[in-house]
């Protein structure tokens, strides 16, 4: 069984004795206003396809998702969410090395490690705000290597340049690089290297968070042609359920509203941050790492540990992510993901406490 993701929220409540929906999840990194009013009513019309087997290589789904992003339906390829086809590129691809840029997220790794492929960490510092170091990685590769980049990251909320990473694919032909821009919508007039066209660059990019649809699975690999026809034959059939496929096809064929959520969605976010950041900024030596997506960094002032200021809030029944089993984080690093206003401003509130938190340990 997998464990150390975010959104355990069902663990809490059981040890907490309290239902679900009186945890304020705020370890699971998921569009705080979402999903859209419009894309619900439309699936609650549509539940009636349950009842009979999805499309079983969700090719109508693929093709109303490349037409809205402007590429080609060959250079698209769906999954059950994005942590399926990055568990698929290692075990298809059979690269002699993996490159993880980190700290970030585990299943890069662990998609290489279960298929064999050993696993080279180059990991950004705290002392740098974590900007990805551009210069250890180029000296890191070697021919055939697979190099894994989170953009915008998580946990860090880190946002490359596009210019960067193209510029490190060409300089290496000899590598593949795979960027996951699963948060990337959430950050304002952000490029995705979708569009660029490069032979050695696999794009990952997700529905689930920003649209608050974790539940349905939905993700997709953007690349060559040639490469991703390599990886459709070891996708299970019918690996996209019925209500992703209706969901993927609802969004990509209303661009307007769609437009407007991301939108209202990037404006509350970069409100509810700088919130936040005005909080933090007299509690006790907490230190907030500038982020461009959803969630925001802390690391916490010692003594206080991430599993002591957990236990804490889950006291207080909030839940966060305890960030110390990221590679290259210490036990100091906890990661929260914004939600409303209320929710934002109480873990401030609890946070401002820290010494008296830390102190009942």
């Amino acid at each position: 069984m997998i464990r150390g993701h975010g959104g355990n929220v069902l663990e809490l409540a059981g040890r907490l004795g309290c239902r679900p929906a009186d945890i304020c999840d705020m370890s699971s990194n998921v569009n705080p206003l979402g999903p859209m009013p419009e894309l619900m009513a439309h699936l609650h019309r549509r539940l009636d396809l349950i009842q009979a087997l999805p499309e079983v290589d969700a090719a109508t789904m693929t093709a109303a998702f490349a037409e809205a992003s402007g590429l080609d339906p060959d250079g698209v390829l769906a999954g059950n969410g994005s942590t399926e086809l990055i568990y698929l590129l290692p075990r298809v691809l059979a690269p002699p090395r993996a490159v993880v840029v980190g700290p970030t997220y585990a299943d890069y790794t662990d998609a290489c490690r279960l298929a064999g492929v050993p696993v080279v960490p180059v990991t950004a510092v705290a002392a740098q705000g974590f900007a990805p170091p551009l210069e250890q990685l180029k000296n890191a590769l070697e021919p055939g290597d697979l190099v894994f980049i989170c953009n915008p990251n998580n946990p860090t909320g880190v946002l490359l340049d596009p210019e960067a990473i193209s510029t490190l694919a060409a300089g290496r032909p000899d590598c593949r690089f795979v960027v996951d821009e699963s948060y990337l919508p959430f950050a304002p007039e952000a490029e995705s290297l979708a569009h660029r066209g490069a032979d050695n660059l696999l794009v990952l990019s997700s529905m689930s968070k920003i649209h608050r649809i974790a539940g349905l699975r939905i993700g997709f690999l953007m690349g060559p042609a040639p490469v991703l026809a390599r990886l459709h034959p070891h996708r299970p059939p019918w690996s996209v359920n019925a209500l992703a496929q209706e969901a993927v096809t609802f969004l990509s064929t209303h661009p307007g509203p769609v437009k407007q959520f991301l939108d209202e969605t990037r404006s509350f976010l970069e409100t509810e941050k700088q919130l936040l950041n005005q909080r933090l900024q007299g509690c006790h030596g907490l230190r907030g790492f500038p982020s461009r997506t959803s969630f925001v960094l802390l690391q916490l002032p010692a003594p206080a540990t991430a599993a002591h200021v957990c236990q804490a809030l889950a006291r207080e029944r909030i839940l966060v992510r305890d960030c110390s089993n990221f590679i290259g984080l210490d036990p100091r690093f906890i990661r929260i993901s914004l939600k409303d206003g209320d929710a934002n401003r109480r873990v401030a509130e609890c946070l401002d406490r820290i010494p008296e938190m830390t102190g009942k340990m």
